[in-house]
Formats: structure tokens, C-alpha cells, sequence
């Protein structure tokens, strides 16, 4: 759907729901309706209001639909209450994480598997008839740094880790964004692949939008079929490497504004196969939940370093890993990343991979990262994804593998046996023989979450569930 927007001026959140009530642009887009920005700060009033009234402080939010999930977001921090956003809705993924709120909102399209006092459903909720006329409406302007939010990590194994933020560092956030890609998005609708209950979803799809005037798709966009349907030169694409990994043969007829991509590395092809059927290079931002953004950069080349945004200042420790002084965390202190890298000048970065990544077998300190860039040099081999497994109490190394039409037609002509020792007789040349893997799972996609994140006891599963 081509939606022409008109620019507005980005506010902060501080003042976002004091927007005058003549703001003509949509806030969100279900097919063909929409939510107009007065619907939206009478709904964000209503429930603010029920919210205040409730003892209890403690507020998680987890909906599909973006737009009550925007309502949900502002009206408990109006409400003066505390903001939790679980990962995901799953009902075993909420129950984990139940200790952390007393109070669940959602909405229809959630299944609910928590037992709690109060659960919420939004979707009810802001249906119901009984609505205030504007001139009831008003918002206080916010203090951003006395709002805190709780996020989750989207750990790739074991329990997710709560990330604390206040909501002045997402402010300044928005700010660079804005600064950044501002102009570059006037009139644009936004749609995205990633939910927005992680930290790049919440500011990519929801948030700066909001802040910046631009409407937003209600939904996710599931399916590389969706994001061609989408494509247009009005409509700027959030999205991870997951998805546009996936995009394959599936060309647009025309080009997206802009196409981001976060969560997790997107490999050069990947990002050349986009250029060629989006005609739209994605602009890759590289950060996590605890830093919040660092740089961005467009993959030119496979070798295409990092560029730090421009209020972050970045320097590597003695063991070379980068660290960052950023308003995004803390604006007067280093904040010490387990990244290793190597700055190519005062701007520019390139990503070595993580130095929690380093294991130790039989006393030699073995790279993971080093092993799966030298997978991937093979020309059998498309993406790899390594690590330790222990077998009768000893570490060895295995590789979760996606195959070249080569590798593909190999592994068939030699057979997995004959086909592995090539492989390994051809990592000789570069790692010791302690570190190439023993083991290998030949898959049609590395299994990632919707952040692009691999999921580790999904690849460990692999190696539990076949013998070879």
C-alpha cells in the first residue's frame, strides 16, 4: 500500500503525546484502515487512565499488533508505572519470565500462558464504546530519565538476561536516527519483519516513527512473497538477516526507500542479492540491546568496515576489543564490548568477531568465529555455524553447515563420509588440527530466531538427535 507521508517535526518522547491534534498523518496501517493520530492519543488517555488506578507497578506488554502495542507502551510510562517488554509470547517463553511484572497486557491475537492476577486484553479494551472527547484529553510532558524499561536479551541459550534502560537513552537514539536518515526517509510508511518487542523493532518500527510523523505497518511481514508485495518507493523495509536471507528469487517491482537490516551479521551475498532484486542496498546497523546502536554501514565489499555514529566514540582496550563511550549508555563512561576489532581510522571499524567466542581444547585457545570464516571460504560451503560438544567428557568442535550448489552436488557424488574428510583436509591449510571440527549437520538455513540470532540449543539439538 503506497502511503504518502507528510515530514513532520521529530519531538522527543517526552512530548510525543503532546503533538497538536491537527497532526493529519496516520500513526498505523491494517490493509485498508488506519489509525489517525487523534484515535491514537484518545486510546493511549483511556488507558493510561486504567492503568494509574491499579496497585500493582509492574507492567509487561506483549501484543502482535504494533499499534496497540504502541498504545500499551505510552500510556504506562504516562500512567508513572514500570515498563517490562518480554522477548516473545510464547507461553513458556512468559511464564519464564513471569517474576519480573505483576500485570500483563496484550492483545486477541496473543495466547496466554501465564497465571497471574491481571491480564489485560487490550484488544477489548480499545473497542469498547465508551471513549472521551478530545478536549478531555492531556498528557504531562515526561522526565525520560527517571522512566525506566526492562528489555530481554534474545539469549540465544539459557535464560534471557534483563537489560535496564531509561528512556532518555532510546530518546537519544531517535535523535541520531532522525539525524541520520531523516531526510533520506521523507514520505515514507514503515513496514518491518522483526517484532517490536526487542530493542531494534521497538525503535526502528514503532518508536522513531512515532517521534519522526511516519506510519507504521500493524503487522509483521512473515514471508519474502510480503516483502516483494510491499515494496515501494513510498515504504521503507526493517528487517533482519533472517529474512532477507530468504528473499532468493522473489524480484520487486520496484524498489523500497530504504531496507535496514540488524539482529545479526548479514553475509555480503546476502546484501548483494537484496541490491539486485529490491534494487535497494540495506543499511546494516551493528549494536545490541546493552549499547544500543554503534555503527552502520552498507556492504559494498565484503570488507566494508563499520562507521560509528557520529555521537558515539569508540577505542579498543589492550586485548583489542572495542569500547564505546555513547549518550545511548552512558555518555560519560566506557562501556567495554567482548568485540574484537580493528579501527581502520578514527570513523571507521571492521568486526573480527567475539572474543567470548574463544574456547579452550587440550590448553590451545580455539576461535569459533575464526573457524566459521574459514568454512565459509571453502566453495562447498555457504554459511557455517560452530561449537563446542562434549563427548565422553571431551570438547570437540562441530559445524552446522548450508551447502553451495556445489558442496551440494559433492556431498551426493562422495557420500558424507568421504565428503567430511575432504572438508577437513582442506581446513588443514589453516587451523590446527585440534580445532577443525570432527563433526558435521549439513541444513537448508542455520536456525536463527526473528532477530537473526542463532539459536544455540537448536544447533545443539542437531548433533543430540542424528548419529554419524
Amino acid at each position: 500500500m503506497d502511503t504518502a507521508i507528510t515530514p513532520a517535526a521529530l519531538v522527543s518522547l517526552s512530548t510525543l503525546m503532546q503533538r497538536p491534534t491537527h497532526h493529519l498523518n496516520p500513526v498505523a496501517i491494517n490493509g485498508l484502515s488506519q489509525h489517525s493520530w487523534t484515535q491514537f492519543r484518545t486510546d493511549v488517555f483511556c488507558l493510561s487512565q486504567q492503568l494509574a488506578h491499579i496497585e500493582q507497578s509492574r507492567i509487561a506488554v506483549c501484543c502482535k499488533d504494533s499499534y496497540v502495542f504502541a498504545v500499551a507502551f505510552m500510556a504506562v510510562i504516562h500512567a508513572n508505572k514500570q515498563l517490562i517488554l518480554p522477548s516473545n509470547h510464547q507461553p513458556a517463553a512468559l511464564a519464564e519470565l513471569s517474576a519480573h511484572f505483576d500485570v500483563l497486557l496484550h492483545d486477541a491475537e496473543m495466547v496466554i500462558g501465564v497465571s497471574l492476577a491481571t491480564t489485560i486484553n487490550l484488544s477489548t479494551l480499545l473497542n469498547e464504546p465508551q471513549q472521551p472527547v478530545e478536549a478531555e484529553v492531556f498528557f504531562s510532558a515526561l522526565s525520560l530519565t527517571d522512566i525506566e524499561l526492562t528489555l530481554f536479551t534474545s539469549g540465544s541459550s539459557g535464560t534471557p538476561k534483563a537489560i535496564i534502560k531509561t528512556l532518555d537513552l532510546l530518546d537519544n537514539e531517535i535523535a541520531q536516527l532522525e539525524a541520520i536518515w531523516g531526510q533520506q526517509l521523507r514520505h515514507s510508511h514503515i513496514c518491518s519483519t522483526v517484532s517490536h518487542q526487542h530493542i531494534y523493532g521497538l525503535l526502528f518500527r514503532v518508536l522513531w516513527p512515532l517521534c519522526s510523523g511516519r506510519s507504521f505497518d500493524c503487522f509483521n511481514l512473515e514471508y519474502p512473497e510480503q516483502v516483494t508485495a510491499q515494496a515501494s518507493t513510498n515504504n521503507t523495509l526493517i528487517s533482519s538477516p533472517a529474512l532477507l536471507k530468504r528473499l532468493n528469487n522473489h524480484v520487486t517491482a520496484t524498489p523500497y526507500k530504504a531496507i535496514f537490516s540488524s539482529g545479526g551479521p548479514l553475509p555480503f551475498l546476502a546484501a548483494q542479492q537484496c541490491l539486485q532484486l529490491c534494487k535497494t542496498l540495506p543499511f546494516e546497523v551493528f549494536g545490541s540491546t546493552e549499547t544500543g546502536g554503534i555503527g552502520y554501514r552498507q556492504q559494498q565489499q565484503p570488507t566494508t568496515p563499520w562507521l560509528r555514529f557520529n555521537v558515539v566514540k569508540i577505542a579498543l582496550n589492550v586485548e583489542q576489543c572495542l569500547k564505546i563511550c555513547s549518550p545511548f549508555v552512558d555518555a560519560k563512561h566506557w562501556y567495554q564490548t567482548c568485540d574484537h576489532c580493528v579501527l581502520v581510522d578514527d570513523d571507521h571499524f571492521e568486526l573480527k568477531g567475539r572474543t567470548d567466542r574463544v574456547i579452550k581444547i587440550e590448553e590451545k585457545r580455539i576461535s569459533l568465529t575464526e573457524i566459521e570464516q574459514r568454512l565459509c571460504q571453502l566453495e562447498s560451503i555457504n554459511e557455517a555455524a560452530v561449537l563446542p560438544l562434549e563427548y565422553q567428557q571431551r570438547i570437540h568442535i562441530g559445524a552446522v553447515i548450508t551447502l553451495t550448489a556445489q558442496g551440494v552436488e559433492q556431498l551426493e557424488q562422495m557420500g558424507k563420509g568421504k565428503f567430511w574428510l575432504l572438508l577437513r583436509q582442506q581446513l588443514r591449510q589453516w587451523i590446527e588440527p585440534i580445532a577443525i571440527p570432527r563433526h558435521f549437520r549439513p541444513v537448508t538455513e542455520i536456525p536463527l530466531n526473528s532477530q537473526g540470532k542463532r539459536l544455540i540449543r537448536d544447533l545443539e539439538n542437531l548433533f543430540n538427535l542424528s548419529n554419524q
